[in-house]
């Protein structure tokens, strides 16, 4: 047996995969219940008269280029909430298994796991080391029914990046007994390398990307696991036949052509302008008790009256992050990092 299969739930190595309609695109299709016509009023260009392909090919091998990963080490879904939510199902019994999870940080992690019926675990970050992560406490909570491991880096909704010698000596610590996933939702805002590098030397490493955070694309809900082939092929097994709609495949392919990437890349430059000028200005601003690097697209701050400055912000038009339910952040709000012009509303706003 392999390890994967030892670790994951015996039921879903066992399932018998749900047999979808066959991707035969050299052939007329007459074999999935479709209509044979586009909507009405369709200009016959879209297609979603048809199913889309299961796991579009296509898009899977960019995004396997785009992360240097094989296309076998790569799965699909709707965001990084949709590959939480299938390792929480694959990995963890109900009532049996338990994650792990690093307060305060990204709550679908909890939220999948509870849902699934499997425990939480906390070893929370280090706020006076600027939340750190506590690599000790991580190894020491892992109890025997510890599946997942979920450490978001850089962190949401703290800003940081957490320790990269960390949270790989955490991955070998647990080869075998747990699997690992980095969330690497904000990595693009950082400018470090991702952990997906690493898959081969650390086979129960998982990495979570996404395109809804640098790459603008989170009305179309596109994310991506990548891991080991035998994870991947585990997790094909429960995720939803046609789980990427057409449009969405359409979306992310343009937005990964050359032009759109050099265009990005130009946006990522303002954008990291933009959080560095107003990082200064929150810093100058009295009734901003703390204020904490970020390596994301947004900042977090600790405010003297967090209520006034959400009413402030409301007036001026513009919603900000209430971030006080997270532990330890109880006079703290979130601010993504708008257009310049918003920036600058928000500031007066609070000056």
């Amino acid at each position: 047996m392999s390890w994967v299969h030892a670790l994951a739930r015996p039921e879903i190595v066992a399932l018998r995969v749900y047999e979808h309609a066959a991707w035969r695109p050299d052939l007329e299709r007459l074999h999935a219940n479709e209509l044979p016509w586009d909507p009405a009023g369709g200009d016959g260009r879209d297609g979603l008269n048809r199913y889309p392909e299961p796991q579009p090919r296509e898009l899977i091998e960019r995004l396997a280029a785009l992360y240097g990963v094989s296309a076998r080490a790569l799965l699909l879904g709707r965001g990084s909430d949709e590959a939480i939510d299938l390792l929480c199902r694959a990995f963890c019994r109900a009532g049996e298994d338990a994650v792990l999870v690093c307060p305060p940080t990204f709550g679908m992690y909890a939220v999948s796991a509870r849902i699934q019926g499997a425990a939480v675990i906390e070893a929370p970050l280090r706020p006076e080391q600027g939340f750190a992560l506590d690599e000790a406490a991580v190894l020491e909570r892992c109890a025997r029914t510890t599946k997942l491991v979920f450490l978001c880096s850089p962190n949401n909704p703290t800003g940081n990046l957490l320790a990269e010698r960390s949270m790989l000596r955490i991955a070998r610590e647990l080869a075998g007994r747990a699997l690992v996933v980095i969330d690497e939702a904000y990595i693009e805002f950082s400018g470090r390398a991702s952990l997906a590098r690493r898959l081969e030397e650390f086979p129960n490493l998982a990495v979570l990307r996404t395109l809804s955070k640098a790459y603008g694309l989170a009305g179309a809900r596109c994310g991506a696991l990548l891991a080991d082939p035998q994870i991947i092929a585990l997790l094909a097994k429960i995720i939803p036949p046609y789980a990427i709609p057409r449009l969405t495949v359409s979306a992310a392919l343009s937005r990964l052509s050359p032009q759109s990437l050099e265009a990005g890349r130009a946006q990522l430059a303002a954008l990291l302008a933009e959080r560095s000028r107003l990082q200064g200005a929150l810093a100058a601003l009295p009734g901003i008790t703390r204020l904490w690097p970020s390596d994301a697209n947004f900042v977090l701050a600790e405010f003297a009256d967090a209520d006034g400055a959400l009413r402030r912000a409301a007036s001026a038009g513009l919603l900000v992050r209430d971030a006080r339910g997270y532990p330890g952040l109880g006079r703290a709000l979130r601010i993504s990092i708008g257009t310049s012009e918003q920036n600058a509303r928000l500031l007066e706003s609070w000056s």
